[in-house]
C-alpha cells in the first residue's frame, strides 16, 4: 500500500542526500530566509551575513542519508547566529559590582522616550536589592514633564531613595550629588536616569554626555524597545558612537512575536544583551541568555 509515493519519497531524498550541494540548489532557499529574517526584524547587514555564513557552510557538503542532511542544515542555522555574535563580550553585572573594589558602582541608563528606561531602572533597583545590594537613584531627567514624580514613586515602592533637583537643572549636577550621597553614605550603587532622548536629537545627546563625563559610570547601559524593528539598530548605533554603550537591556520583549531585535542590536554594535524586560511587575526583569534564545529560536 502507498508503494509508488512512498518510493517516490525515498527515490529522491536517496538523491538529495548523496549529491553534493551546489551554488544553484542553495541560492533560491537562502535568499527566500534573508527575507523572512529580514520580515522578523533581523537588520539587512545581520541577515545577509547569516545567509552568506549558511552558504559557506553547506556548499559542497555530502550526507549519506537524508535524515543526517536535515541534522546538518539544522546544525549549520545555529552555528551560524553564533558565528556573527561570537565576538560580543558577557557581562554579569551583578559579579561585576561585587568585585569592583570602588563604591559606589555607578551605572548610567540611556535611551529614547518609550522604551520603559526609567521602570526598567526601578525593576534594576529591585533585583539589586534582592541581591543585598544598598542603591539609590538619581533623577537626572530634569527634561520631561512627571519624570521626577516617576521615578519617586517607584522609589517609594521598592524602598530606595531618589536624589532630585528641580526640572530644568543641571542633569549632570543631580547625579553628581547622587553619586556623592552614595559615598559618603557607604551605598553600593547608583542607578541615573536621564532624559529620553532621540538619538538625532544633539542638545540632549550632548546633555547626556556630559552626565557620563562628570559621573565617569562603570557601565553605561542602552534600553531598547523590542518592538522598535530596524529603528532598533539606529538607535544603537547612534548611541554607541556618542557614549559607548557597554550593554543593552531589551524593553517589552513578552509582546515581541518576532524576535529579531535583539539579534540586530547585539551584532550592529558588538554588545551584549544583558537582561531583557517581560512584564510590568518589578520583577519581570529577567537575566538574558543566548543559549535560551537560541533554544527558543530553533528547537
Amino acid at each position: 500500500m502507498f508503494n509508488k509515493i512512498k518510493s517516490a519519497f525515498s527515490t529522491v531524498a536517496e538523491k538529495i542526500s548523496k549529491k553534493e550541494l551546489s551554488e544553484k540548489d542553495l541560492e533560491n532557499p537562502l535568499w527566500d530566509f534573508q527575507l523572512e529574517l529580514i520580515q522578523s526584524d533581523v537588520a539587512y547587514d545581520a541577515a545577509a551575513k547569516i545567509a552568506e555564513y549558511i552558504k559557506s557552510k553547506l556548499l559542497g557538503v555530502k550526507v549519506s542519508r537524508f535524515e543526517n542532511l536535515k541534522k546538518v542544515i539544522k546544525s549549520v542555522l545555529e552555528e551560524s547566529v553564533v558565528a556573527i555574535l561570537k565576538d560580543i563580550p558577557q557581562i554579569d553585572v551583578l559579579k561585576l559590582i561585587r568585585e569592583t573594589k570602588e563604591k559606589p558602582f555607578v551605572i548610567l541608563f540611556v535611551g529614547i522616550n518609550g522604551t520603559g528606561k526609567t521602570t526598567t531602572i526601578a525593576k534594576f533597583a529591585k533585583l539589586l536589592l534582592e541581591n543585598k545590594f544598598t542603591v539609590v537613584l538619581a533623577a537626572s531627567d530634569t527634561f520631561r514633564a512627571g519624570s521626577i514624580e516617576q521615578l519617586k514613586k517607584h522609589g517609594e515602592n521598592i524602598g530606595v531613595r531618589v536624589i532630585s533637583h528641580s526640572y530644568g537643572a543641571d542633569a549632570a549636577a543631580v547625579a553628581y550629588d547622587a553619586v556623592a550621597h552614595a559615598r559618603a553614605k557607604g551605598i553600593d550603587v547608583v542607578l541615573v536616569d536621564t532624559a529620553g532622548r532621540m538619538q538625532t536629537n544633539k542638545n540632549l545627546m550632548d546633555e547626556v554626555s556630559k552626565i557620563k563625563r562628570v559621573i565617569k559610570p562603570h557601565l553605561t547601559i542602552l534600553t531598547i524597545d523590542s518592538l522598535a524593528g530596524n529603528d532598533a539598530v539606529e538607535q544603537a548605533e547612534e548611541f554607541d558612537k556618542v557614549l559607548s554603550i557597554d550593554a543593552i537591556i531589551l524593553t517589552k520583549a513578552d509582546a515581541d512575536t518576532k524576535g529579531g531585535t535583539a539579534l540586530s542590536v547585539m551584532y550592529a554594535i558588538k554588545k551584549p544583551i544583558i537582561y531583557i524586560g517581560t512584564g510590568q511587575s518589578y520583577a519581570d526583569l529577567k537575566p538574558f541568555s543566548l543559549d535560551e534564545y537560541l533554544r527558543i529560536i530553533f528547537r
